[in-house]
């Protein structure tokens, strides 16, 4: 059963963000969809100055690939930018989804100048995902190499890379070349069929 205070707060989002929004409630979480990206900023910046609501931390942001998602559950976007907000005044929590509009270009406004913290949350979906945060300052790469190539936390991103480095003593330097590990058999063998994979 949902309680008074999360009932509360679902009343407030409801009456603020009206149609721009869906609003979902499992585990004692609520869950706030954003259904335009083009809203996504602005709805930010509602939850944070809006004092009936207070969302002054942003506490978690990353990015997700919904590539493999049941039909009919989602968007139908691949791209999706998750974060957790924190209202210490209220005590209260809220995930804030928002779904990324080009699968080949993903952009979406960032939301640093709301929450600062944002900052290298943005980054790392950048690097990881390839989502764009339009607007972000300083957004170049955080986990991955300066010359990496591709995003690693795509699904479509091949298990064991596209590149590979190496300490070349001839040369004295670290060198990139093709990756040369061979697929690797994650299908256990009491399971494989006869002819799997031939």
């Amino acid at each position: 059963m949902m309680n008074e205070h999360l009932n509360h707060l679902h009343l407030l989002l409801e009456q603020q963000f009206k149609d721009q929004v869906v609003i979902e409630l499992a585990l004692n979480e609520l869950t706030m969809t954003v259904k335009d990206a083009n809203n996504y900023y602005s709805v930010a910046q509602t939850l944070r100055d809006t004092a009936a609501l207070g969302f002054e931390q942003l506490i978690d942001l990353c990015g997700v690939d919904y590539q493999d998602y049941p039909a009919g559950t989602m968007t139908g976007l691949r791209f999706g930018v998750v974060s957790h907000l924190l209202s210490v005044k209220h005590n209260w929590r809220l995930r804030l989804i928002a779904c990324v509009p080009n699968e080949d270009f993903p952009v979406i406004a960032s939301i640093n100048s709301v929450w600062n913290s944002a900052n290298w949350y943005e980054r790392e979906a950048f690097d990881l995902f390839g989502i764009i945060f339009e607007g972000h300052d300083d957004l170049r790469r955080l986990l991955t190499d300066y010359g990496f190539i591709g995003h690693p936390f795509r699904k479509d991103f091949p298990v064991s890379g596209q590149v590979e480095m190496r300490y070349d003593a001839e040369q004295k330097r670290v060198i990139y070349q093709p990756v040369t590990i061979d697929p690797r058999e994650v299908t256990p063998r009491i399971i494989r069929e006869e002819n799997y994979g031939g």
